[in-house]
């Protein structure tokens, strides 16, 4: 596996000699995608060159102890270190999800539970709100369907970092792992004996795809407009603005309300069409991948229960990595990092297991 960061440092030098050739930096487009390839290259380069100092320091050592004792003292140090960068290299040369310099579409739908289901979406759509301020993206209300008691049936943001996020960093690359059931347990505001109950809500997460990347023909969409429901101010519930698209050959539905205009709803619905069909391709194509190449948090079944919040403990539980802490307050305030980096973690670990295998 080592072997390949070699070819990896030969191509980032030869994109640095691309850069400096007048017929590129003439070419925007071509300029931009070299620039983001050695952008995501620059890390496993550097990593590179550090495990490489560090074997040769530890190499220069043992030979020179045989004559002067006090360079065995440092052997240790030095395979610790080398330890260490071989480590990090290892973790850089894992493949990378090709959609993880992407941005994101995510919705949360009320589940089992009504209203408190609802209220609970609600409060997990605030958690990722302040999670995307916290690292800087930049968030889009879609759609939003809400409930009698100010919670929501289902809504729709779209996360978006703001410019060239490092390798890992990009919205995808750290909320893809939060797709699934997410389960709550506390007393809802609507039990007068104070009683806990236990209620869900489903998260979906989808790469945001661009138009030039997944064609739409025109013909394979069926459009219908309606009028808005819910509460809303002047032109919603009095224009037949909202636009449901359902997309013949796969049989997706999207639909969208909350702009006042027909032409914004379904420009809103398209972008959601675009990020579904752009997931189920990258699906079939996960499906038909080796193991080495899948995610293994990715692509756990969207209806398993993945998380536990546990308003009485104070408790948040992820059932995939095992993590557990007692600060929900903090996680539902937006401190989704640690959770997010067991995930990530864990992903890693099996990934270069299956590598170690083969």
């Amino acid at each position: 596996m080592l072997d390949s960061a070699q070819s990896l440092v030969e191509e980032h030098a030869a994109l640095e000699a691309q850069m400096a050739d007048p017929a590129v930096a003439s070419d925007p487009a071509a300029l931009r995608d070299i620039n983001k390839r050695y952008a995501a290259l620059a890390p496993t380069v550097a990593a590179y060159h550090a495990w490489t100092a560090a074997r040769d320091d530890l190499e220069a050592a043992r030979e020179l102890a045989a004559e002067d004792p006090a360079f065995a003292e440092e052997i240790p140090a030095l395979e610790e270190s080398v330890t260490g960068a071989e480590d990090l290299l290892r973790r850089l040369l894992i493949p990378r999800d090709p959609d993880d310099d992407r941005d994101v579409i995510l919705e949360v739908k009320a589940g089992e539970g009504g209203e408190e289901s609802a209220l609970f979406a609600g409060d997990l759509l605030r958690m990722y709100l302040r999670y995307a301020e916290q690292r800087g993206w930049r968030t889009e209300l879609l759609d939003s369907t809400e409930s009698d008691l100010g919670g929501y049936k289902d809504v729709r943001v779209a996360v978006k970092s703001k410019g060239t996020p490092g390798p890992g960093e990009a919205p995808w690359a750290r909320l893809k792992y939060e797709g699934g059931v997410h389960r709550v347990q506390r007393v809802p505001v609507t039990e007068s004996q104070g009683r806990i109950h236990t209620s869900a809500a489903g998260v979906l997460v989808m790469p945001e795809a661009e138009d030039v990347e997944i064609e739409i023909n025109a013909s394979d969409l069926k459009i219908d407009v309606y009028r808005s429901s819910g509460p809303g101010g002047q032109s919603v519930n009095t224009t037949d603005s909202a636009v449901r698209i359902t997309h013949l050959p796969t049989g997706v539905v999207v639909s969208c309300q909350n702009e006042k205009s027909q032409l914004q709803n379904k420009e809103s619905a398209l972008r959601v069409l675009r990020a579904r069909l752009h997931q189920i391709a990258q699906e079939a194509a996960d499906a038909e991948a080796s193991a080495a190449r899948r995610s293994q948090i990715r692509t756990v079944d969207r209806s398993e229960r993945i998380r536990t919040y546990n308003f009485p403990e104070n408790r948040v539980s992820d059932h995939r990595t095992g993590y557990k802490a007692y600060n929900l307050d903090v996680v539902l305030d937006g401190d989704l990092d640690p959770i997010v980096q067991s995930a990530v973690d864990a992903d890693e670990a099996a990934t270069l297991a299956t590598l170690g295998d083969q």
